[in-house]
């Protein structure tokens, strides 16, 4: 009999303090210490005679190009295996180091360290992967409570879970893969501490199992109307609410999959980018925004609007500004195990394009991953364009490249 081999393990990457933090336009300041460990886990399936798919999941805002290619290298190296057959996901917590991909986008600059860089391929070089027998399931649960649309309480929201739990033939839960759509926003921009946010803290409640956290179509997702702080505390239990409905998940006997070894497919879609406002224009929109945010309240659900879009403006401004190419290669990959497909796609989807794509999709089980093997920014819906919302006004695509992308992704999923 083949059978279905495992190999996973979860590494501690938290950089030194010292270094200066991703994700907020706002924040100012280096990183003072670590509130909770980042992670950078290897998640191997694959038998005797197929080599699989290798998910590296990592405790980041983005994994930009460069970093994917280094990291998929050294998971590669690690596991005998082509660098292909890694998959490399970012969660998009905002509380960890800007020098592991650097710029991600104008709106924030940031320079690539090369010492952090090295430290962190480097441990996933050594990282040792011994593989033994599992069995597979899968299972889907709704989670309510983490997070919502973030323009609107009752706006589009995938409110479901996706796992794949991994265990020992002994019955022992060794590896869960999960997937859930939410920004890691429990920090604010005033946090200066490393955290992996509210996926580390539902990592943490699983253990002893290996965890691997896959960002889902989180665009226009966040706690930004379900949190009730914004500490340590409100991360546990964000973190643990996710992890309480995992576990009533994995009380119930699940989808059993086959013991083959999941594979994976890869293309490239070559975008356009939208035709940004000149740079006048661009600045007299941040006045006009200023303007607003002064002449409003500060704090709670609607200040972080606004001031979410002042930041928009900005970043706009900036992009007038920069030197931005004609068109983005962006790769896109699907990884099949029996009746689930997993799209990867290296952008931040809203929330109604991950249900295009799952209702457009001819597998059974469809789930929509962003931040992996690369980072392109925000994919708008057309509500967003038209409202000239924060993720609009810095996206590098327009709604043709919106729809174009969409298309192709489906055509290549369904080929």
């Amino acid at each position: 009999m083949n059978e279905l081999l495992l190999a996973a393990t979860s590494l501690d990457v938290t950089p030194p303090p010292g270094h200066r933090l991703d994700g907020y336009a706002a924040r100012a300041g280096l990183s003072t210490g670590a509130a909770d460990p980042l992670r950078a886990t290897l998640i191997w399936l694959s038998t005797e005679d197929d080599l699989g798919v290798l998910w590296l999941t990592l405790d980041a805002i983005a994994v930009g190009s460069t970093l994917s290619s280094e990291l998929a290298a050294a998971a590669g190296a690690a596991a005998g295996i082509p660098p292909s057959h890694v998959v490399v996901s970012a969660s998009h917590t905002h509380s960890g180091p800007s020098g592991w991909t650097g710029e991600i986008h104008p709106v924030i600059p940031a320079e690539r360290e090369r010492p952090l860089v090295d430290s962190l391929v480097g441990a996933v070089r050594a990282a040792a992967l011994e593989r033994h027998p599992v069995t597979a399931s899968w299972h889907s649960i709704e989670v309510i409570g983490v997070g919502t649309n973030r323009h609107r309480k009752n706006g589009p929201h995938d409110t479901t879970a996706g796992i794949l739990a991994l265990h020992g033939l002994d019955g022992s839960l060794d590896a869960v893969l999960l997937d859930f759509a939410c920004h890691p926003t429990t920090y604010g921009p005033e946090n200066l501490q490393y955290s992996a946010d509210w996926p580390g803290a539902a990592r943490a409640a699983l253990a002893p199992a290996v965890v691997g956290f896959l960002q889902g179509a989180a665009g226009d997702v966040s706690p930004r109307f379900t949190r009730q702080g914004r500490g340590a505390a409100e991360v546990a239990r964000l973190g643990g609410l996710l992890a309480s409905r995992v576990r009533e998940a994995l009380a119930t006997p699940g989808l059993e999959l086959p013991q083959s070894a999941p594979s994976i497919r890869r293309t490239t879609l070559t975008l356009p980018v939208r035709s940004v406002p000149p740079v006048d224009e661009s600045e007299k929109l941040v006045s006009a925004v200023e303007s607003r945010v002064n002449a409003e309240p500060v704090g709670g659900p609607s200040g972080r609007i606004s001031q979410t879009l002042l930041e928009g403006a900005r970043g706009q401004a900036l992009m007038a500004a920069a030197d931005l190419p004609p068109a983005l290669d962006l790769p896109v990959s699907t990884v099949t195990m029996g009746d689930v497909c997993w799209i990867n796609l290296p952008v931040e989807l809203f929330a109604v394009h991950g249900a295009c794509l799952q209702a457009d999709s001819t597998h059974p089980i469809t789930r929509v991953i962003g931040y992996t093997d690369g980072y392109y920014g925000y994919v708008v819906d057309p509500s967003a364009a038209e409202a000239g919302t924060y993720e609009a006004l810095i996206t590098f695509f327009d709604q043709p490249a919106t729809n174009t992308l969409l298309h192709e992704t489906a055509t290549f999923v369904n080929s």
